[in-house]
């Protein structure tokens, strides 16, 4: 297996490779396209080499040759190879969608010649986040792909989109400044950032100043990923930037902080501690969400708010601190970037075939375009976890692994996941109803959907019924993933062998657990 973790850095490198050419071939925007393509088609299959090899147990780079904890390491287990392979094949799918778009619009000019590297460093920040195999370099992770966020975000300079842009630029900034704080405070604390080494230290430390340390991470998360109070800054960003844009930030971004979340909560923080307080925030995330969805009468709008409420899902998960739970959030997670950007996908399709995303202007669009409505239909199930669905079988597991907790607040939860899953199942039905089957304001034109754009889009609905067809054996490599993360063991003996240890180090993680993972 050592000879094989070369692979490790290619989905970081290809892409950072692959934004310094486009950069350089600047103006020449087909040339553009072929690089951008080709690179991501190959950290996907990168990707998806890492997703076999550690099946086998986690891959470890150290960067330059310094070994851990002094250098930096990239770290491939089960969970960030899952995470690689799924962004990987969204943010591919997402590209040859948003080429589409911009050759039919012939868009030809400087704003689509900036896309392609900016896109690329987007990518490679995500992969690197992923990958990380200590917290400043999950912090550099996350600053690359907000970097990127921010001119993709507002490509096309109009006011709406530098007014939203603003907004989550601040917001960004804020956690970022969280996110660094508690860096340095965990630097002072423990003398460290390597996540392998924190693992052994943390535990040693004051446990009120353990407390504090894991809020502060779970603040600057928080934000990230989009969970209630800290969720206000989506449902105003994300609308108003290109379809392809609100697609893998709606797919993505907040995944990251999930993920985040799910690394430093089983290895730092494994005790449990502040299990009930995720429980609220999920259930507040969940309920407040869909509520807003309801409420909406726009489909990105909507969307994006079903998005912080699925967020609740996941974050419902974890907080039941077993591996039951964490088998159902880490496969939610995989299944929601799917179905979600595959419908912000879709509704792009839809806006360019109705000419609005409104849906008191929208009316009419099965008679015209019956492949758009089956596009739309399908995820939006999915979505809102009608059998045999993975929406469906992810929900399945969280509500199971909420009834073997056993807790009163675990049951609040599972009521709270059915009430939303039924919300949002409304919420959608509503939206199809009114753009694909109402009588619209005015006879639309029949729809010309460029091909370009509907092969992406088809092929990620396609993955998100495929995650169904793959149930099985997705759910018992996402089972083996929460194994993994509850030992933790795997992860610091692979970063840490004995001899890079510390003096009084333990080689047994679980000696130190206090806590435990249950």
């Amino acid at each position: 297996m050592t000879d094989m973790t070369w692979v490790v850095p290619l989905p970081v490198m290809l892409p950072l490779l692959g934004a310094g050419l486009t950069l350089a071939l600047y103006g020449r925007p087909r040339v553009q396209r072929v690089v951008s393509v080709s690179v991501l088609s190959l950290a996907l299959l990168a990707s998806a080499t890492l997703l076999v090899l550690a099946d086998d147990g986690p891959l470890v780079v150290e960067i330059g040759g310094w070994a851990a904890p002094v250098g930096i390491d990239l770290v491939a287990d089960r969970l960030s190879a899952l995470m690689l392979t799924i962004s990987g094949a969204v943010t591919l799918c997402v590209l040859l969608y948003s080429l589409a778009q911009s050759q039919e619009d012939d868009e030809e000019s400087a704003p689509v010649s900036i896309y392609h590297p900016t896109y690329l460093v987007l990518t490679a920040g995500v992969a690197n986040a992923f990958l990380s195999g200590d917290l400043f370099n999950l912090y550099v992770g996350f600053e690359i792909l907000l970097a990127a966020s921010y001119v993709l975000l507002t490509l096309g300079g109009t006011g709406e989109r530098i007014r939203a842009g603003t907004i989550y630029v601040v917001v960004a900034l804020l956690s970022s400044v969280l996110f660094l704080v508690a860096i340095a405070m965990i630097y002072a604390a423990t003398g460290t950032v390597n996540l392998a080494q924190l693992a052994i230290r943390l535990p040693e430390i004051d446990p009120g100043t353990q407390l504090v340390l894991q809020v502060m991470l779970l603040l600057a998360f928080a934000i990230k990923a989009a969970i209630f109070p800290l969720s206000a800054w989506l449902p105003d960003s994300y609308p108003t930037a290109p379809a392809p844009v609100t697609a893998v930030f709606a797919g993505l971004l907040t995944k990251v902080g999930v993920y985040a979340i799910i690394r430093t909560q089983t290895l730092l923080f494994p005790g449990g501690r502040l299990d009930d307080v995720l429980m609220w925030a999920a259930l507040a995330t969940m309920l407040i969400g869909i509520l807003g969805a309801v409420a909406q009468d726009d489909i990105k709008r909507l969307l994006s708010f079903t998005l912080v409420s699925h967020i609740g899902f996941m974050v419902f998960g974890i907080a039941l601190s077993s591996e039951a739970g964490m088998t159902a959030a880490i496969y939610y997670v995989a299944h929601h970037i799917t179905v979600q950007t595959a419908l912000f996908l879709v509704v792009g399709l839809v806006e360019r075939a109705g000419g609005s995303t409104s849906l008191e202007r929208l009316g009419g669009l099965a008679r015209f375009a019956p492949l758009l409505a089956v596009l739309f239909f399908v995820p939006a199930m999915n979505l809102a976890g009608i059998p045999p669905l993975s929406g469906f079988l992810g929900k399945v597991g969280l509500l199971e692994a909420g009834v073997a907790s056993g807790t009163a607040l675990a049951y609040v939860l599972v009521a709270g996941s059915v009430l939303t899953s039924l919300l949002t199942l409304y919420a959608l039905v509503k939206a199809w109803n009114k753009a694909f089957w109402q009588t619209p304001p005015e006879d639309p034109l029949p729809a010309r959907l460029p091909v370009g754009m509907v092969v992406p889009t088809a092929a990620l609905v396609s993955l998100g019924l495929a995650l169904t067809l793959a149930a099985g054996p997705l759910y018992a490599y996402t089972s083996r993933a929460a194994q993994a993360l509850a030992e933790r063991d795997p992860y610091v003996n692979a970063v840490l062998p004995d001899g890079e240890r510390g003096p009084g180090e333990s080689a047994d993680v679980a000696e130190t657990d206090e806590g435990g993972h249950g």
